[in-house]
């Protein structure tokens, strides 16, 4: 069995890095089936040194570089890895919260094998999300405490099946107490010990301010600090915390009772500290300490612990394998010590319950413990039968509802963006908005009949109508105050309101409408063919065509449509090459809408040359944001030049509805029901079959978030991402609708 680890490693100075080392030496002492298990790493590399990694070290990510995330999954899947393990940290990964970790895990084709390092009580919205997202990728995720069990199934709702319990091990060495006391010339002392990386949160001041009352009674006592400034604090703050211990100690006259070894000890040098120690301490400032190494190390080496009562300490140190204090609280911290000096029969009793337990926990014992997980997590894929494609299934989808854009509606029309899910009145309205606004209440209409939908349509309509100029051209934004911010708004906004009117005079739920729209549309017309944007060519097109499916004999109109699908195939022919079926020389926004344009033109004008490009450039767009199984559109952080990378974040909502329409078109022309499946994969994206594996629809407030960053999802809920999820919605149904008739044809 071969096992891959990702995770940070030694030499980088870090306690996971340290597990992760002491796991990997620890399976690969187990066989399985009379076979050695091998072990390969993924180390996370922080870039700030150039790291000399051992041999199993097969792969470096570099933490901020995200296309590393994705080349380490490449790595994995041709490795020849069985089983793959994943020690999560949030801050041991790049992007907000470590987000850039998700991409990773989704692309891996073997079983996935979680240690969780920290589980939060009160994550943030982001924390929870990538953590779900996490535990729902694996097969098995480890915790190394019942309190971490606890929060998994309580605040995260992961399925109690799937969680393990394996305590953190600890090294199997032991020494003598004197032997070690000798070592470090501590014969005559009575040694407290604490060790760890150095900040603020572990409390260490606790400790000092407890020592004078000590020494008083027992003046041979001395407090070893062993550890370094923890990396992010020295980032960040430098020594200022050590220098203010060490001021603190010259100031309660100390100065020979606390030594600070500013070190990163090996674990043989640790235990013999350990062992040396007649009191270990942990004096973390809060309970949010949900696993701890060091006091798991101190536990295992039968040290006598006293710890605050952080949730790892209370569950550790219960059956008087140790003692707590509370936090700050110095005063209690020196009677426990006195009381303990004064009983050393007790310290004893403590040093030897801990010892026994520590025997359990050991390495040996836990590399037993994830290779037969491992083992039997591959025993199960091997058995599970072979996965199904997705059938359309209504049931899938969460319920069509109306609440965020009624929320971002008023009497003027829709606000164009939203703080969070609140509509934030300062950006006031665009045309692009309202006209997608429009488009989407007549869908919902003549699909589901909603009243709402109808009542909100004049509005949209009546905001198109305001922002006409006399020579037929729109204007685009207007302030919450109603004044125009414009006088001639992008020829986007112009296709857009031109593909909402083209719906609605095909589609029109009375004559009113009808009437009302038509105007709009033909005092428009006369610049129809004045377009130079090749996607407010697309949009205008689509409009067009809606209106001609009402009105097939209007000859003018389908010349027009005509002359506009040679320009964007002249466009095509001009950039296309070998390996480059496209209408530009990059891929930017809302994409699929060039090739959606001409199957709507296609449509009326049954043109072999149209449907051909077409169909070509789809297929081509297809292959690079369906490649992976799910969809993954091209981010506007950088788009995707030809002969360049595609850009993995900024990804928009309006490219995966683009996407959604593109494919429920080729359907109504082709009848090919493949295409029905990929529509269906692109509308998933909306719901977490994206890079990120983060659902953009928000299921309390009934919007949609802005798009995937490279920090993980925004969270602002404007009104083009929720119309698009709706929009999109609404086309799902309609396929399900297409697939239900042709069963019953």
């Amino acid at each position: 069995m071969k096992i891959a680890y990702i995770g940070t490693y030694p030499p980088r100075e870090c306690g996971i890095g340290t597990f992760t080392q002491n796991l990997v030496s620890a399976v690969s002492a187990q066989s399985v089936n009379n076979e050695a298990a091998e072990g390969i790493v993924i180390a996370m590399d922080d870039e700030a040194e150039h790291y000399a990694f051992p041999a199993e070290v097969k792969f470096k990510i570099r933490q901020e570089q995200q296309e590393d995330y994705l080349e380490a999954a490449r790595f994995i899947n041709l490795s020849g890895t069985d089983v793959c393990v994943l020690e999560h940290e949030y801050g041991i990964f790049g992007g907000q919260n470590g987000i850039y970790i998700l991409p990773l895990l989704h692309r891996l084709e073997v079983p996935l094998i979680v240690t969780l390092h920290t589980v939060l009580k009160n994550p943030s919205y982001n924390e929870k999300a990538i953590l779900v997202e996490i535990c729902k990728m694996a097969a098995r995720v480890v915790v190394m405490t019942q309190k971490a069990v606890d929060f998994l199934t309580d605040i995260y709702s992961i399925a109690a099946d799937k969680i393990v319990l394996i305590e953190h091990g600890v090294p199997d060495l032991q020494f003598n107490h004197e032997a070690a006391k000798k070592k470090f010339k501590l014969e005559s002392k009575k040694m407290l010990l604490t060790f760890g990386f150095i900040s603020r949160n572990k409390g260490i001041e606790t400790v000092i301010k407890a020592l004078p009352s000590l020494v008083k009674k027992y003046p041979e006592t001395v407090y070893v600090v062993i550890g370094k400034t923890h990396p992010a604090v020295l980032r960040h703050s430098g020594e200022e915390y050590r220098v203010y211990l060490q001021l603190l100690v010259k100031k309660l006259q100390l100065e020979k009772h606390v030594i600070f070894l500013n070190e990163f000890i090996s674990e043989k040098e640790l235990f013999q500290y350990l062992y040396a120690a007649d009191i270990y301490i942990t004096p973390y400032l809060n309970e949010a300490q949900i696993t701890s190494g060091t006091l798991s190390y101190a536990v295992g080496a039968g040290a006598a612990v006293l710890s605050t009562p952080y949730w790892h300490a209370e569950e550790l140190l219960a059956d008087e394998r140790g003692k707590l204090f509370n936090f700050n609280d110095s005063d209690s911290l020196a009677t426990i010590l006195m009381d303990l000096f004064d009983h050393p029969d007790e310290l004893k009793t403590l040093r030897k319950n801990a010892f026994a337990y520590g025997q359990k926990i050991t390495w040996p014992k836990a590399g037993v413990r994830y290779s037969n997980l491992a083992e039997e997590i591959l025993q199960a894929a091997r058995e599970a039968p072979p996965e199904k494609d997705i059938a359309l299934d209504p049931l899938m989808l969460p319920p069509f509802l109306l609440d965020h854009i009624k929320r971002m509606t008023d009497d003027t029309g829709i606000i164009q963006h939203a703080k969070f899910g609140i509509p934030n009145l300062k950006e006031g309205y665009c045309l692009d908005d309202n006209a997608r606004a429009l488009l989407m209440v007549l869908m919902a209409y003549k699909q589901k009949r909603l009243p709402l939908a109808l009542e909100l349509s004049p509005i949209y309509l009546s905001y198109i109508h305001y922002m006409q100029n006399s020579d037929g051209t729109f204007r685009n934004f207007l302030s919450f105050s109603r004044a125009f911010l414009d006088d001639v708004g992008s020829e986007d906004s112009f296709g857009r309101a031109i593909w909402s009117l083209g719906y609605l005079l095909a589609n029109a739920p009375n004559d009113a409408y009808y009437q009302s729209g038509k105007e709009i549309f033909f005092e428009a017309a006369p610049n129809f063919e004045k377009l130079k944007s090749i996607r407010s060519i697309a949009n205008t097109m689509i409009g067009i065509s809606y209106y001609l499916k009402r009105n097939a004999n209007d000859e003018g109109m389908i010349g027009v449509l005509r002359r506009m699908a040679y320009t964007l195939v002249a466009e095509y022919a001009q950039h296309r090459t070998a390996d480059w079926h496209w209408f530009e020389s990059l891929l930017a926004y809302d994409n699929a809408m060039l090739p959606l344009a001409l199957l709507h033109a296609a449509s009326i004008l049954k043109e072999e040359r149209i449907v051909d490009t077409a169909i070509e450039s789809m297929n081509f767009l297809s292959s690079i944001t369906l490649k992976d199984g799910f969809l993954s559109v091209v981010g506007n952080e950088q788009w995707y030049r030809k002969d360049g990378t595609q850009s993995r974040f900024a990804q928009q909502p309006i490219d995966a509805l683009a996407m959604v329409l593109m494919f429920h078109e080729a359907y109504h022309l082709t009848k090919d029901k493949s295409y029905l499946n990929q529509l269906f994969t692109s509308f998933m994206w909306f719901l977490g079959e994206n890079d990120l594996r983060m659902s953009l629809y928000d299921f309390e407030t009934k919007g949609c978030c802005d798009g995937l960053e490279n920090y993980g999802v925004n969270r602002n809920q404007g009104a083009e991402s929720t119309l698009a999820y709706l929009i999109a919605h609404l086309t799902v149904l309609s396929a399900f609708d297409d697939v239900y008739k042709m069963e019953q044809a």
